[in-house]
C-alpha cells in the first residue's frame, strides 16, 4: 500500500508514518517544507507525484494574527483542491477532524450533533470536513472524517497543556491555569493514528463517514496536573487565573466513541494515567 500523508511533519502526523512504515506501507510523507498546502497548484502536483492508494490529510493551519494568516490557514484547512487532486488508484481519503467543529454540549459528543465550531480553527476544519464529503462523493472516492477529541503523547508542541504540565514537573515552573473550569476528553496520539489506519483500510466503511475519537471519559486541567504528579512523582506548582483560557475551551467536552467501535473495533487502549507515564518516560 502507498500512502500519502500531508502534514506529516506535526505531532500525529509523524507518529503515524512511522506506525504506516513500521506495517511495511509505502510512504510519501507531505511536510511543509516539501509543499506549501496553502498553494493550489503546488500542492496538486504534489499529490500527483505521490500516486497514493490512500491519503491522510493531517495537515493543519493554525494562523490568524492577520489577514494573510486567516487566508493560508483556510486553504490549508479546507483543501478544496484534494479531491480532484487524486489518481484513479485512490482508494481512500482519511481526514483528521477536530471535535472543535461541534457546539460545546454538556452530554457526550456524538457524530450527530450540531456543527457550531468554537473559535476559527474548529470553523475552518468544519468547512473542510463538509467540502471533502462533499466532493469525494461527486468523485466516487471513499472519505472518512475522524473528529479527534484532545491528542497528547511523546513530540507534542511544547505550548501545549501536557508538554507544559510535564516540563513543571521537570524544572519547578508554574502551570497557568484559567480562572473556569475547563475539561477535556485526552486521547492517547497512537490510539488516535489506529483509527486513521483502521479507518483507510475499512473498506466497508460508509462514504463521508464521520466517527469521533476520543475516550468517553473527560478530565478537569486540575485533575490531569494530580494525575501527573502521581505519574512523576513530583509537585507541580499552579497559578489558578492567570491563563486567559482558549477559544474552545469549556466545563464539558466528551467524546461517544460508541460508532467507531461498532464501524472501525476501535477502542482506546492507553488511559490517561498510563499515557503521561509514557510520555514522561520518552521526555517530552
Amino acid at each position: 500500500m502507498r500512502a500519502a500523508v500531508t502534514g506529516a511533519g506535526g505531532f500525529v502526523g509523524r507518529h503515524l508514518v512511522a506506525r504506516l512504515r513500521s506495517d511495511g506501507w509505502d510512504v510519501v510523507a507531505l511536510t511543509r517544507a516539501d509543499v506549501d498546502l496553502a498553494d493550489p497548484v503546488a500542492a496538486t502536483a504534489a499529490v500527483r507525484a505521490a500516486d497514493p492508494d490512500v491519503v491522510f490529510s493531517l495537515a493543519a493551519g493554525r494562523a490568524k494574527a492577520t489577514p494573510a494568516d486567516r487566508a493560508a490557514t483556510v486553504a490549508v484547512n479546507t483543501s478544496p483542491w484534494l479531491v480532484d487532486a487524486l489518481p484513479d488508484r485512490c482508494r481512500a481519503v482519511v481526514r483528521l477532524g477536530s471535535s472543535t467543529e461541534y457546539a460545546a454540549d454538556p452530554r457526550p459528543l456524538t457524530e450527530e450533533a450540531p456543527l457550531h465550531p468554537r473559535g476559527f480553527f474548529g470553523a475552518t476544519k468544519a468547512a473542510g470536513s463538509l467540502l471533502l464529503q462533499a466532493a469525494a462523493a461527486e468523485r466516487g472516492v471513499r472519505a472518512a472524517v475522524l473528529r479527534a477529541f484532545q491528542v497528547y503523547g511523546p513530540g507534542d508542541h511544547p505550548t501545549r497543556l501536557v508538554p507544559v504540565v510535564l516540563d513543571a514537573a521537570r524544572t519547578g515552573a508554574v502551570v497557568a491555569l484559567p480562572g473556569s473550569v475547563s475539561r477535556r476528553d485526552w486521547v492517547w496520539v497512537g490510539d488516535v493514528v489506529d483509527a486513521c489506519v483502521r479507518a483507510a483500510l475499512a473498506a466497508d466503511l460508509p462514504a463521508g463517514q464521520v466517527l469521533n475519537i476520543g475516550t468517553g471519559v473527560q478530565t478537569a486541567t486540575e485533575e490531569l496536573i494530580a494525575t501527573a504528579e502521581r505519574v512523576t512523582g513530583r509537585p507541580i506548582a499552579t497559578a489558578p487565573g492567570a491563563h486567559p483560557g482558549r477559544d474552545w475551551d469549556t466545563a464539558d467536552w466528551v467524546s461517544d466513541p460508541a460508532l467507531a467501535a461498532r464501524l472501525l473495533g476501535w477502542a482506546p487502549t492507553v488511559d490517561l494515567a498510563e499515557g503521561l507515564a509514557r510520555t514522561w518516560a520518552a521526555g517530552a
